[in-house]
């Protein structure tokens, strides 16, 4: 069993004090961090110390840097030449988005000690991978099935690996990528270093606990179960019909919102519903190519569309700065997976708000739900035009006309999902018959909502309960995973 650190409640230690190198302290003092998070000054001594280390902590309590840091400081201190296909250091991790947020991250600290990073994951050539993995990496990022691919045609090799790191293990294994991770798992020294970070430890989970780590550390901060204080939860009682509108008034108003559905098919249906509203949206599922799903999410960062609709593939792999709202537009059937949604907004001390929308046949389901996920929501019966609707999302409603968007890439490279977990494709492409499809919808709901004008390219509809638009950064940057 892994072993137990008593928690203390203590003044905060600085970066230094906890025995991160002072380059990786300038470094970070560099990128305006300073203070470490909870999980990082719980799990910093022991992992600097050479541990075997298993970290708990909710999606967006700062575990990024709780395992990177230990893994450049060890690299750092024995540098050797760089092999071709052999990588010093392995972190994997369940999506591409994940994947590229945590190089995004590592990358500035990596360069100020000289270290090569680099990312593998499917829905890309596999071509310039293959080039940077014989130029020699110290850092390898990774998603199992396209780093399998690449061993499996003997480009990589991981028996130079010295530590390795698994993040979002949980998810991991509800994705199905556990026989997969063991494989490779099997493949490193077995004298190596291991750091496991999750925000729930299932039975998939324990089982790599129990045969990769060596007489591990467990430190459990922030839990997945444990209260937001600055979230609050809402939940919706709406008549079918009035789900889309109430959709379109609360992803209308200024901020961010990220909008949940159950399937990639109901994530495009419902982006193109709200396109055809005006309300500028973009979709991120499994079914677009990776410049597609790139594209959309430097979209939603970059504030030039201020909705994003997403399946579960980005409950974890979203990190974006100033995420005000997140509506559940389909509840999901777990609580694991409504937490993890729910992480998407009041993260690192902000606040946030959460919105389930429930029709009459799933009352016992979200009640059941909430009941797990431990949280407290209000309920409220309403329909469209509701005031409770300017609460939750305050300022301006704005519209704008419809614009020619590109096709969504469809992704040809299955790798990095699990057997038969994404078989569902778009039975049309974009053309005439969406075309069609989109111009009725538009009819039908300006017949109902007069309040748009066709012949105005931007519209804005005051609200009268905040007399003006909520302080919203559209210019803020892609967010750092700590």
């Amino acid at each position: 069993m892994a072993a137990r650190r008593p928690q203390h409640v203590s003044t905060p230690m600085s970066f230094a004090q906890l025995g991160v190198p002072a380059k990786l302290v300038t470094a970070l003092t560099a990128q305006g961090i300073d203070t470490p998070f909870p999980i990082q000054a719980a799990t910093l001594p022991d992992s600097l110390a050479g541990r075997d280390v298993l970290g708990r902590g909710r999606t967006g309590s700062g575990k990024t840097y709780a395992f990177a840091l230990p893994l450049l400081a060890r690299l750092s201190a024995n540098p050797t030449p760089r092999r071709p296909g052999r990588p010093r250091a392995l972190i994997l991790a369940p999506t591409r988005e994940l994947v590229s947020q945590i190089q995004a991250s590592i990358a500035p600290l990596a360069k100020a000690l000289s270290l090569r990073t680099m990312t593998v994951y499917g829905g890309v050539r596999p071509g310039p991978q293959i080039s940077g993995l014989s130029a020699g990496v110290d850092v390898l990022i990774a998603c199992p099935g396209r780093l399998a691919d690449h061993i499996g045609s003997g480009h990589a090799h991981l028996d130079a690996v010295e530590i390795t790191v698994l993040d979002e293990a949980d998810h991991m294994a509800d994705l199905g990528f556990l026989p997969e991770v063991t494989r490779l798992l099997n493949q490193t020294p077995r004298d190596g270093q291991r750091l496991l970070f999750s925000a729930t430890l299932d039975a998939g989970v324990d089982v790599l606990v129990r045969r990769f780590l060596r007489d591990p550390v467990t430190h459990s901060v922030d839990s997945a179960s444990s209260p937001v204080a600055n979230m609050t939860h809402h939940v919706l009682h709406v008549q079918p019909a009035a789900r889309l509108p109430v959709l379109v008034d609360l992803t209308a108003a200024p901020g961010r919102t990220l909008v949940f559905t159950r399937t990639k098919r109901g994530a495009t249906k419902l982006t193109r519903q709200l396109v055809a509203e005006g309300v500028p949206a973009v979709e991120l599922h499994g079914n677009l190519g990776q410049s597609a799903r790139t594209r959309n999410l430097l979209a939603f960062a970059g504030g030039s569309s201020a909705t994003l609709v997403a399946t579960d593939i980005a409950a974890r792999g979203i990190h974006v700065d100033d995420v005000t709202l997140v509506i559940h537009a389909d509840p999901p059937m777990e609580h694991k997976a409504y937490l993890h949604r729910s992480g998407r907004t009041a993260r690192a001390g902000a606040s946030g708000t959460v919105v389930t929308l429930m029709t009459d046949t799933q009352v016992a389901d979200v009640r059941d739900l909430t009941r797990k996920a431990g949280i407290t929501a209000t309920v409220t019966r309403l329909r469209p035009g509701h005031p409770l609707l300017t609460q939750l999302a305050p300022g301006e409603r704005t519209y704008v006309a419809p614009s020619a968007k590109p096709a969504p890439d469809v992704d040809s490279d299955r790798r990095d999902r699990p057997a038969g977990g994404n078989r569902q494709r778009a039975k049309n492409p974009r053309g005439a018959k969406n075309t069609r499809s989109a111009k009725s919808t538009r009819s039908a709901e300006n017949t109902r909502t007069p309040r748009r004008a066709a012949a105005s390219s931007t519209q804005t509809t005051a609200t009268p309960k905040t007399g003006g638009v909520a302080a919203f950064s559209a210019g803020s940057r892609r967010g750092r995973r700590r």
